[in-house]
């Protein structure tokens, strides 16, 4: 209750739209990159038009995407009378900052952000009334949640669902689908868009393949009648091109880091992504302290949206910064760098990585380093797109990052995953002749996005007040309510299961209400490099989706 209508929505939004555009104007001629942007801003006005359905919005990274595609889903909302945006971003971690453009350009209401870390395991009739209904008018949430969502055995969650019949849902970072998951994600997308009145758009720099397909063993039945919103995508991407990328000669001999550390040294502000929590907490501990910044998912939200911050500054002010970070700078984080590094990995990945690079077009051409890392991405997806990204690069394309690179890579992936597209045979489980609403309960077992689930704790970042708020509620025997497990939200850190259970018996963290877990000790947060969980890790959850 008491949120603004989606007409009122679409106001708000043009009349932010045309202060920026009269803010941008006022400073002289368009940039070319501006110009690109104003195009596809009107583009997705003019085509919001069509008929509900199945759309696609190919625009390279900087293209001005978010904004632009909400746009569309305004516009698409108020003409053909739906009452609910829900836009699906792929990262707990770039969560906070869409919302947080969507509250500069639709006010503080208006918004709903919802993350998966803190919803009661344990529902309780409180915890069932806190939990989050997806009722505003523009929700936005992860991958996780909104795919759990659908599959799911929990109240709350299936609660939902009556929520998405007639809503417009934008799924940001398309290519982030996993491909394990494809078959039955496609699936209830076209049951959504058939019967329950949903459009949907695929928002993507990298369309990813999901037309049909057959070979003699398996039937891919994907996505049929899918509009593009953008006229011309190759080029808009070639108007876009703001990187040269530079691929090593030798793609199958790794670099050590120390000698990666010196080239870095030598650049004057650069961003180094690598694959895992722990290459990035390496590589950091051997550049020069005064320059040298680090991003991982072991920061909790508050704490990375102040590096991020900082690191504008410091980009702003002209200063020497060499910066290390995992993933999560690939989505939504709109940092600018002269020189990006990225280690090997997937076509989509290198893409991302190089829309952090000369992203306003100020240069002549950035410089996209690919470097081969130490060590292997983790066995599974993650090793696959690097391998799939190794062949496709060494095909030596003059661009390797074009729009028609990564139909072919990615059709190589799905197609190597074949049956393997509904790796846990959540397919058999669901009869179509059944309501949505019954999905069975070992269906929503499989679906777990992120295997070997991933636990929170809430870590200190300058976060007392809330700390105490917490313990007192403790004490008095009190479920913390909706507004403080909001609030928290931003100081959480998930790990895999087997940290947790070391954290704890460790008596680093305790468990201070149900499924709530507080970390105890102070030294275990690293003002640099966040949750100290002193074990090497597998994988990097965030890569997996979450």
């Amino acid at each position: 209750g008491g949120y603004p209508e989606v007409a009122e929505l679409h106001v708000r939004f043009d009349a932010f739209m045309d202060a920026k555009s009269a803010e941008i104007g006022a400073r002289g001629p368009l940039s070319p990159v501006n110009r690109a942007r104003a195009e596809v801003l009107r583009q997705c006005r003019e085509k919001a038009a069509w008929e509900p359905g199945l759309f696609s919005l190919s625009v390279p990274t900087g293209g001005g995407k978010t904004l632009s595609s909400l746009a569309w889903a305004l516009e698409h909302a108020r003409q053909h009378g739906r009452g609910r945006i829900i836009y699906v971003v792929p990262y707990t971690s770039i969560i906070e900052q869409t919302a947080d453009v969507f509250r500069t350009a639709l006010g503080d209401n208006a918004v709903i952000e919802h993350h998966s870390n803190l919803e009661p395991a344990q529902e309780t009739p409180q915890s069932r009334v806190a939990a989050e209904n997806w009722d505003a008018p523009l929700v936005v949430t992860t991958g996780v949640q909104f795919w759990e969502s659908l599959f799911a055995a929990r109240t709350s969650r299936a609660r939902k669902l009556h929520n998405i019949v007639n809503s417009v849902i934008v799924l940001d970072e398309a290519q982030t689908l996993p491909a394990e998951f494809l078959l039955p994600i496609v699936d209830v997308m076209r049951d959504l868009q058939a019967n329950y009145g949903v459009s949907f758009l695929l928002c993507t720099a990298t369309q990813p393949a999901l037309e049909e397909r057959r070979s003699f063993d398996w039937h891919f039945k994907g996505l049929a009648g899918v509009r593009e919103i953008i006229d011309d995508p190759g080029a808009l991407h070639a108007t876009l091109k703001r990187v040269e990328l530079q691929v090593p000669e030798d793609l199958r001999t790794p670099v050590t880091w120390e000698v990666l550390a010196d080239e870095i040294a030598e650049e004057h502000a650069v961003l180094c992504i690598v694959n895992r929590r722990d290459d990035a907490q390496e590589l950091f501990q051997l550049l020069a302290a005064e320059s040298r910044v680090h991003l991982s998912a072991l920061m909790c939200g508050k704490h990375r949206s102040e590096t991020i911050q900082q690191v504008k500054h410091t980009l702003a002010a002209g200063e020497p910064i060499h910066v290390v970070s995992t993933q999560l700078v690939e989505a939504g984080v709109d940092l600018d760098f002269p020189a990006v590094f990225r280690a090997l990995a997937g076509l989509d990945s290198v893409a991302q990585a190089a829309g952090r690079c000369n992203r306003e077009g100020k240069r002549e051409r950035g410089r996209v380093v690919v470097f081969v890392p130490p060590r292997p991405a983790p066995a599974g997806l993650l090793r696959m797109a690097e391998d799939g990204g190794r062949q496709s690069l060494e095909e030596r394309a003059p661009d390797p990052l074009a729009p028609e690179r990564f139909r072919a890579y990615f059709q190589a992936m799905y197609w190597k995953q074949g049956p393997r597209l509904d790796r846990h045979g959540i397919l058999d489980l669901l009869d179509h002749k059944q309501e949505l609403k019954i999905r069975f309960r070992t269906a929503a077992e499989r679906f777990r996005l992120i295997p070997d689930v991933q636990l929170p704790v809430v870590v200190r970042y300058h976060n007392e007040a809330l700390l105490k708020e917490l313990w007192e509620r403790k004490q008095r025997g009190w479920e913390p309510d909706r507004l403080l497990r909001r609030q928290l939200q931003r100081f959480i850190v998930t790990v895999p299961r087997y940290v947790h259970q070391q954290l704890a018996a460790a008596g680093h963290i305790a468990e201070w209400h149900p499924g709530v877990w507080v970390q105890e000790d102070p030294r275990m947060y690293d003002p640099e490099l966040g949750l100290r969980t002193e074990q090497p890790e597998v994988y990097e959850p965030a890569d997996l989706i979450g």
